[in-house]
């Protein structure tokens, strides 16, 4: 399996090189064009309530929010809101457009949805450099990564190609790609109760002694239901879950 994932990401980083040379362009505030892919990349920015402190000489963090399949990227406020209370950039991203294929839905996904997740990561790698010189006051050289679903396995993905760039990551009962085991990376994953993750996915009992993962179940949610639509107690048992790590 670990062979199988080295030989996957090795792929990937290749790809994603050769993806990032090209020129960016900025079209307006709310959305951002990559040329090189001619791909149109639906962004909702907002600062942290303490924006004012953030400079160069004490750069603020950075956090990215990643949306689950067919869900808004607008409807994870409730994560972006957390992030700013506790001074970071939330940056939250579109990443399946109308002109993309649809999620492949034949096993194994940890190799039938690695494309999927890679133009998720050459996204939100190309962000990391657009968005870092504009915003030179926020650190986007240890990255907090969000994401529910399959924004969670992108997440999970990108941790897995670039380590050294991220500190934390949160997800909502990602279910495809393997948590990181990185002892340099701090991991909260909230699982859903409706469906059981993929083998290998989440740590067993040995590797979550060994590396700074929580794997937290939430009885009576359902996968479907991690966003801002969600019940009302999910919402509130995330955000506390959320607020609590990020403490």
């Amino acid at each position: 399996m670990h062979k199988i994932i080295k030989k996957l990401l090795t792929l990937s980083a290749f790809s994603l090189s050769a993806s990032l040379m090209s020129p960016l362009s900025v079209a307006d505030d709310d959305v951002i064009v990559d040329q090189s892919r001619n791909r149109t990349i639906p962004i909702n920015i907002t600062l942290p309530n303490n924006s004012n402190q953030c400079n160069e000489q004490a750069k603020c963090p950075v956090a990215f929010v990643n949306a689950g399949y067919g869900i808004s990227h607008n409807n994870y406020s409730f994560a972006s809101k957390l992030f700013n209370a506790q001074g970071y950039l939330s940056i939250a991203v579109a990443h399946e457009l109308k002109t993309d294929p649809a999620l492949n839905r034949i096993q194994p996904y940890l190799t039938t949805r690695m494309e999927n997740w890679h133009r998720g990561v050459v996204t939100l790698r190309f962000l990391v450099n657009q968005l870092s010189a504009q915003y030179p006051e926020y650190d986007f050289s240890q990255l907090t990564l969000f994401g529910h679903s399959n924004g969670g396995d992108i997440s999970a993905l990108y941790a897995a190609i670039y380590p050294n760039e991220v500190s934390q990551i949160i997800t909502l009962d990602h279910r495809r790609m393997l948590t990181p085991r990185n002892k340099n990376i701090r991991v909260l994953t909230l699982r859903g109760s409706d469906y059981e993750a993929d083998a290998n996915v989440l740590l067993n009992e040995t590797e979550l002694k060994e590396f700074p993962v929580s794997q937290v179940m939430i009885e009576k949610s359902r996968h479907n239901d991690m966003y801002d639509g969600g019940p009302a107690w999910l919402v509130d048992r995330m955000s506390k879950e959320v607020g609590a790590f990020l403490n």
